[in-house]
């Protein structure tokens, strides 16, 4: 009985200690596929820990799961045996480049997709025991504006807008922006310009979001800067490694640890509820409340 009550007090005080180290929660989202949003999340999280951030990297994408494939990283289990009540959340960890912990989504799995109030609960708890040390959470989301993409921008601190200079990308990050601020509130967006060609292009491709966004919606659209256009980003996803890992002196990946520099300068929430498991309360709370994230 004793030995019951030791280890609650010490998960007790284990979760005392990560309520006093705020962490920074960041959606990397997009809207639209093929912009390179997993590559962002990726390449930023591997950066980030290498300025001496400890970073977990969640792949959100709870239907067609990749991030672990990108990095060439081998992962038998995932967040769909967690909810399955047979691994931690701990147990389905795996460690990435630079020592950034992974947690991988599940890829081919229909039921992930619509995942209901009882299973939100289950990841609570599962983040509730997750026993590290935290400074930066990315969430990379699926492409889409389906309720567990919305959900989780909802439920994260900054919301990190991937586009390119495409039609189909700037209107999906523009319908994205759009929804999330009239139907959930969300006020601030970083806006990252992926792909660019030249110089400039990152800069006039805020702008334009800009004028749209000041004409029609209440948003604070701010300009997180560009990734360049980068062949050797390309020969790095052929060999399954991050660009910051095969090519750290790419224009990428000098890219890439630039953004991360201004990220690490981002300052932590104000009033943090202090666990990790705070932005997967508010999905629950999203969802038990009986409205729809849409």
């Amino acid at each position: 009985m004793h030995e019951v009550s030791d280890a609650r007090d010490q998960a007790a005080g284990l979760r005392r200690s990560l309520a006093r180290r705020p962490v920074k929660v960041i959606a990397v989202t997009g809207g639209k596929g093929g912009i390179g949003k997993t590559n962002v999340s990726a390449n930023l999280g591997i950066a980030l820990a290498r300025r001496g951030q400890r970073v977990l990297l969640l792949d959100a994408d709870l239907g067609l799961a990749n991030l672990d494939v990108l990095l060439g990283l081998r992962a038998t289990d995932n967040l769909s045996h967690v909810l399955d009540g047979t691994r931690t959340l701990d147990e389905i960890v795996v460690t990435g480049p630079a020592d950034v912990a992974i947690i991988p989504g599940a890829s081919g799995l229909r039921r992930l997709l619509t995942l209901e109030p009882r299973q939100h609960a289950g990841l609570v708890n599962a983040f509730s025991e997750l026993a590290r040390d935290v400074d930066v959470l990315l969430i990379d989301t699926a492409a889409g504006l389906g309720d567990a993409v919305l959900g989780f921008c909802h439920a994260a601190q900054r919301v990190m807008v991937v586009v390119c200079d495409e039609p189909p990308a700037i209107t999906d990050a523009y319908a994205l922006v759009k929804v999330l601020s009239r139907e959930f509130g969300v006020r601030n967006f970083d806006l990252l310009a992926n792909m660019t060609r030249t110089a400039g292009e990152g800069l006039r491709l805020h702008q334009k979001l800009v004028r749209v966004a000041d004409r029609f919606l209440d948003v604070q659209l701010n300009y997180a800067g560009a990734i360049p256009f980068d062949e050797q980003l390309r020969e790095a996803v052929r060999r399954q490694m991050a660009v910051s890992t095969a090519f750290p002196h790419s224009t990428a990946a000098l890219a890439f640890a630039s953004l991360a520099e201004r990220v690490a300068a981002w300052n932590p929430p104000e009033h943090p509820r202090g666990h990790i498991e705070f932005f997967m309360e508010r999905l629950l709370g999203a969802s038990t409340s009986g409205r729809k994230l849409q």
